[in-house]
């Protein structure tokens, strides 16, 4: 056996989780290897949703542009349609903007639009492969797939990641270890950390064990949906649903049903399946399927200790519905980069590490916990034996039942304030002002500057081209804001930055939008674009300041607490 690689960071898990975590932590300037027991990103679909947030930190990668070319065709529409069957009654037809659309608002935006990258369709599977491709030009990036990860043996100095595939085995020792691989995660297990809360739901649709597909189906939009075509396609009646989701808006699509049993399912079940929905024999392919379950809300009683932490699917697991999942671990990746960065560096105080779960686990509890009253809700709607009756009856049962799924469908699309709202209010390492609670809303998001809330964005001119959003200013490490036609003095915060090795950015912008956005003339905003602190003028201690927001004071030897 070699000896032991060693890494500041192992990341376990090649996902796209990892690979955010590994791409954020290259921003930062700091190596990790990513550890995947795959030989290479799946070939399967899987999420297709990737949120406001999550667009904002592909954009902080300089990705975006290229993710938004990914998925569905510019002028697709990204919305929900709900039918009895293909080829009769539509229940619902909710539109929502596709990338052309998308682009075009985001041109004519006020200057104060609150969310500078909206959310986009593209399934897992595609933007996987093209993080992948990115990492692996990447040089503080080292890839590791197919090395199945084994055991964890920790010390007081780092950890010895225990790696094997076929004719290997080998150790990488690691600073500190990122545990991004899955429901099933071996890093969890290590730290013989549980789950908490509730598995499956209950209920026929998009509830206990259910099967996932990759299907080519080529005449459903020519032959039967037309216009009327969506991303995410339904059948609901009384004897079966199911969802197509659009791949490539052309003929491959995403099944997922719960009217078929997962384990004994073949391919020609999903092929009956999809004539039934149908309503006509139109030709089907199934390119793969596998059981899967829908409806967890579950999140783990801790996201690690000392050198090892959960990110991901690792540390939740959610019901699909409103696409929280993915999403929420890229801003788990996203808040505990910086804290990595920052403990590898030497400039974390003893409790940053911790802070991650204390500010993350509340996020995935409130975000677990929308997506299962979602589910709870598309559960909930009525699907007489009547529905699809030419009758008065039927068509009385067809307006109710298309209320409720419109009423779900929308909850499901109008999301800002999930996406955009988490916020770290209590946190020890945000310096609170005084200000009142902050409303937390489902649907709606209110930009706010009061700290532990993400950063309100503005565009700094009439473009919508790179560099010309607030937050591409932002640095890799803190930045802070001046604000207003005389900002105070920030030496004194700027010294103590640099005596702890702190990467500080100062920004100076006169723009009055800017200061009524954030209400003070001085703002410190977080590695990951969340408000740390904000004052009118200097503290009396910067130091104390520089402190409180690292995690507390280095000890006598200058090192982070693991």
């Amino acid at each position: 056996m070699d000896d032991p690689l060693t890494t500041p960071v192992a990341v376990v898990g090649g996902g796209p989780v990892g690979l955010m975590l590994a791409l954020l932590l290259d921003r930062q300037g700091v190596p990790c290897v990513v550890l995947n027991s795959q030989a290479d990103v799946p070939d399967q679909p899987r999420g297709s949703t990737h949120n406001a947030r999550t667009m904002e930190h592909y954009r902080s990668l300089g990705l975006a542009e290229r993710i938004r070319a990914l998925g569905l065709p510019a002028g697709h529409s990204a919305g929900i349609s709900f039918f009895t069957r293909y080829n009769a009654h539509e229940l619902a037809l909710l539109p929502w903007p596709g990338t052309a659309e998308v682009l075009s608002a985001r041109a004519a935006a006020d200057r104060a639009d609150p969310a500078p990258e909206p959310m986009h369709r593209a399934n897992q599977m595609y933007v996987e492969r093209l993080l992948l491709d990115h990492a692996r030009g990447r040089r503080n990036i080292t890839l590791c797939y197919g090395w199945t990860v084994t055991a964890l043996r920790e010390s007081a100095g780092h950890v010895d990641v225990v790696a094997e595939r076929e004719g290997g085995r080998r150790v990488f020792r690691a600073a500190y270890v990122a545990g991004c691989d899955g429901g099933h995660s071996t890093v969890r297990r290590h730290l013989g950390i549980r789950y908490e809360g509730e598995g499956a739901l209950d209920q026929d649709i998009l509830g206990r064990r259910s099967t996932a597909a990759h299907l080519r189906v080529p005449t459903l939009y020519r032959d039967f949906l037309r216009d009327r075509g969506a991303w995410s396609n339904w059948v609901v009646n009384a004897d079966l649903a199911l969802n197509l989701i659009a791949l490539d808006g052309v003929a491959e699509f995403f099944l997922l049903t719960s009217s078929v049993d997962p384990d004994r399912a073949t391919e020609a079940d999903l092929v009956e399946l999809v004539r039934r929905a149908a309503g006509e024999p139109l030709p089907v392919e199934v390119l793969s399927h596998r059981p899967w379950t829908a409806g967890a809300a579950l999140v783990a009683e801790s996201f690690g200790t000392g050198r090892v932490r959960l990110v991901g699917d690792a540390a939740h697991l959610f019901t699909p519905n409103g696409g929280f999942g993915m999403n929420t671990g890229v801003d788990d990746a996203a808040n505990l980069a910086w804290k990595l960065a920052a403990a590898v560096r030497g400039w974390a105080g003893p409790g940053l590490l911790d802070s991650y779960g204390t500010e993350r686990r509340p996020i995935a509890l409130r975000n677990t916990s929308a997506a299962r009253t979602l589910g709870q809700g598309l559960g909930a709607v009525d699907r007489p034996a009547w529905l699809e009756a030419d009758s008065v009856a039927g068509e009385a049962a067809r307006a109710k039942t298309g209320a409720e799924l419109a009423e779900y469908g929308m909850r499901t699309l109008d999301t800002l304030g999930v996406q955009l709202g988490a916020r770290y209010d209590g946190s020890p390492i945000v310096a609170g002002d005084g200000s009142g609670p902050v409303p937390d809303s489902f649907a709606a998001y209110a930009p706010s500057a009061v700290p532990g809330g993400r950063a309100p964005h503005m565009w700094l001119d009439d473009r919508r081209t790179e560099g010309s959003s607030l937050f591409d200013r932002f640095g890799a490490g803190f930045t802070l804001l001046r604000l207003g036609p005389r900002p105070p003095a920030t030496g004194g915060i700027e010294a103590a930055a640099r005596a702890r090795g702190v990467p500080l950015r100062t920004l100076t912008l006169g723009d009055p939008l800017a200061r009524d956005l954030y209400g003070r003339d001085l703002v410190l905003v977080r590695p990951d674009q969340h408000v740390a602190w904000r004052a009118d003028r200097e503290p009396g201690d910067p130091g104390a300041l520089l402190d409180l927001i690292t995690g507390g004071p280095l000890d006598a030897a200058g090192s982070p607490g693991a």
